[in-house]
């Protein structure tokens, strides 16, 4: 059907993942806006909604990594977003109750099998080093939620119908994009230059498996309490009397520091090692939820964002390669499927622990136990790394 490629392109991975991000930014704040002030169903159930559509996500995940490793990569890839396209369509003729929670499953599912699968296949390009090419996809990743988070506000007062056909035309988007560039053999990628020199694949007798666990810990940390930020924190802010419209903004100060802060940060991280840059954002990350425990003013939120996003992005763009480094070409699918699943474990616990340790306590308990198990998570991740290195030392 199409020029069979050796390689995927590294701009299509780019591509893919500025309009996956997009397309799945339409629906996140859309699943509780729809709910509740469309279909007039309760809060609760829109919570229990999200929470659904994450577990299938993490699905997703986990079977876009076992199918990579396991089956046809290009016909994972296919599947999984005529899986979310189909959904979509859908959704343009049939959005009422039960129907669009129900989609939302499927949306799920296809959207986690993606993830996971744009993962190991930007993995598997050898132009390039492993980190060069997760920091700028992490810039493509980000600038797509911003694109789709502002769309679907704008798009959503010509009625829910537009925000799907929009949606759909996103999705197939993708759908083209893997039919003309992910049919390409997948194999191990080889290092480029001794400053990112890259393990071509861990031995086994040297087996990674605790390593990777313990970086997922840490995934599923910063994760979790980094969807406290699209949660409660809103709540919190309005209840201090801070419009919720300032609290949006927030966001945008993000991806614009994201889009453009990035670059440098990327430049800087070169000189140092991903395990070292990863301990060092993720540190900075934790220290932004102490800062929430002092903030009440709106200026006081703006600086706390601002080393929030500093921490991510220092810290998070450099973990995918890292977890690459430690895999051998049999689980690349695996743990960029681990990856993903603690990633989508975090966002779909976060909202719910919160609202947990709310209804017993206070938001300076919250804050204070999202920073200290955060770094719970990362002095696991600091031994077990320090462990593995010693025992490699040991070993002739």
């Amino acid at each position: 059907m199409f020029k069979k490629r050796t390689e995927i392109r590294f701009n299509s991975v780019i591509i893919y993942a500025l309009i996956l991000n997009a397309g799945a930014a339409f629906m996140w704040p859309l699943v509780t806006v729809y709910l509740h002030n469309y279909l007039h169903k309760s809060l609760t159930l829109a919570g229990m909604t999200i929470l659904a559509m994450s577990c299938f996500m993490m699905l997703g995940n986990y079977l876009g990594g076992y199918l990579f490793d396991r089956w046809s990569p290009f016909k994972t890839a296919v599947i999984s977003v005529l899986i979310s396209t189909g959904a979509i369509v859908v959704l343009i003729f049939f959005h009422g109750w039960p129907m669009f929670s129900i989609m939302l499953l499927f949306v799920g599912l296809g959207d986690g099998a993606c993830m996971t699968l744009l993962n190991s296949y930007a993995a598997s390009i050898k132009s390039r080093s492993t980190r060069a090419i997760f920091n700028i996809l992490y810039i493509g990743q980000n600038l797509g939620i911003v694109i789709g988070t502002l769309m679907v506000g704008v798009l959503l007062k010509n009625g829910v119908t537009t925000v799907f056909i929009v949606a759909a035309i996103f999705y197939l988007t993708l759908f083209i994009i893997t039919l003309i560039d992910f049919n390409v053999p997948v194999d191990r990628r080889a290092p480029i230059k001794a400053s990112d020199k890259v393990t071509p694949g861990a031995p086994i007798e040297t087996n990674a498996n605790w390593l990777v666990l313990a970086i997922c810990g840490i995934v599923l940390a910063v994760y979790l309490a980094y969807a406290l930020w699209e949660s409660v924190i809103a709540v919190h802010m309005t209840s201090l009397g801070i419009a919720f419209e300032k609290y949006s903004l927030l966001w945008t100060l993000n991806g614009l520091m994201i889009v453009f802060g990035q670059p440098i940060i990327n430049r800087i991280g070169n000189h140092f090692k991903m395990s070292t840059q990863t301990y060092v954002g993720v540190a900075i990350f934790a220290a932004s939820f102490i800062g929430l425990i002092f903030a009440k003013e709106y200026p006081a939120f703006i600086v706390v964002m601002i080393v929030t996003t500093i921490g991510e992005m220092i810290g998070f763009p450099g973990i995918p390669a890292w977890i690459d480094s430690l895999s051998t070409p049999k689980q690349r699918g695996k743990y960029q499927g681990y990856f993903n699943l603690f990633l989508s474990a975090g966002r779909a616990l976060g909202p719910l622990l919160g609202g947990i340790i709310l209804d017993f306590a206070s938001y300076r308990v919250l804050f204070s136990s999202a920073a200290g198990l955060i770094l719970f998570f990362l002095i696991i991740l600091m031994g077990t790394s320090w462990q593995r290195k010693q025992k490699s030392l040991r070993e002739p």
